[in-house]
């Protein structure tokens, strides 16, 4: 019999049934369909247990034969003969080309000093430009090398100190070293408690106003409301006269005193000290008097280095008025 046509079989007895004997082949034609409501036992074989990457793959393979690391990324068998895992992870560095453009923020980027600036070197590797001083600018070094932060052309002014006038009858401005070959002194609205009175000064030597008679100045002065220029030499003096002999500042509320004071090379202990001024004050009280002073002043005999000057009027106090340091680079 080479054909049986029923539509079912059973055991004959007991519930168990077999198709075949082994070594038999049982094939399941094309377009034949077998469903599964029940429990299938036996039909595993070491290709059900493989994977195909796609439909038309070729060759069933274990997923970690099937899994390739690529450049930079490995993959690691845990748990090996249990409950098996695998751990792909990135190893070495990222190739420039695998970095998207504007990918690295700057919480990305390594932590450096506050101030520095980065640049390059003359291999091309990045480096940090020093920070600087306050005031100072970044300067090139030109090719090659990364520029550095430097004083800017022509001399940059550092302010050193600032001193606030309230009611003094002497006002002390110190701060005065080798650091700097040139400094300067700005007065701002000086106003004076006296009427028609005189700005004068001392030099600090060791500590203390000089106040030996070695002190010289000659003023070159202009006045509005008073037509006139004048000249005056005082020679001899204790002390430098920053003002005109005549009319000097007054005290009315709309008058004051501007000053700007040249010193220089004041470490100096090889030449006596010299100090240029360039002043405007008023006097309203005296034909609204508006004038200017311009002053060269020196202490013949003294080569001592001086730290400072003392200011102070020639009556009463200084009330009010700013009074600042700035070494010139």
């Amino acid at each position: 019999m080479s054909q049986i046509e029923v539509d079912k079989v059973i055991p004959q007895s007991g519930t168990a049934l077999q198709v075949g004997e082994s070594g038999d082949t049982i094939t399941i034609p094309a377009g034949a369909t077998i469903t599964n409501n029940g429990t299938a036992n036996g039909f595993g074989s070491a290709d059900t247990e493989k994977v195909k990457v796609s439909s038309n793959d070729t060759t069933a393979g274990f997923l970690n034969g099937k899994l390739v690391a690529g450049t930079n990324i490995s993959l690691t068998e845990g748990t090996d003969g249990g409950n098996e895992t695998l751990t792909a992870a990135l190893t070495g560095t990222i190739a420039t080309a695998q970095i998207a453009d504007d990918a690295v923020t700057l919480a990305k980027m390594a932590p450096g000093t506050d101030g520095n600036v980065i640049s390059y070197d003359a291999s091309g590797n990045p480096v940090a430009v020093a920070t600087g001083s306050a005031g100072q600018v970044l300067t090139s070094a030109g090719a090659g090398a990364p520029p550095t932060f430097a004083d800017a052309g022509g001399g940059a002014w550092n302010l050193i100190s600032t001193t606030t006038i309230s009611s003094d009858a002497t006002v002390t401005v110190s701060g005065m070293d080798s650091t700097y070959k040139h400094y300067v002194m700005i007065l701002t609205q000086l106003h004076p408690s006296n009427n028609d009175i005189h700005l004068q000064g001392r030099a600090i030597i060791s500590g203390s106003p000089y106040t030996t008679g070695n002190y010289f100045s000659i003023i070159e002065h202009s006045r509005t409301g008073n037509a006139g220029c004048e000249y005056d030499n005082n020679e001899g003096q204790t002390y430098w006269n920053f003002t005109h002999d005549g009319n000097g500042m007054g005290n009315a509320n709309s008058d004051s005193m501007s000053m700007i004071i040249d010193i220089y090379n004041p470490s100096d202990t090889t030449f006596e000290k010299f100090v240029k001024t360039q002043a405007d004050y008023n006097h309203s009280i005296v034909n609204n008097m508006s004038s200017r002073s311009y002053s060269h002043n020196a202490i013949h005999s003294i080569s001592s280095a001086i730290t400072g000057i003392q200011f102070f009027p020639s009556g009463g106090n200084l009330d009010t008025g700013t009074i600042k340091l700035y070494g010139v680079s």
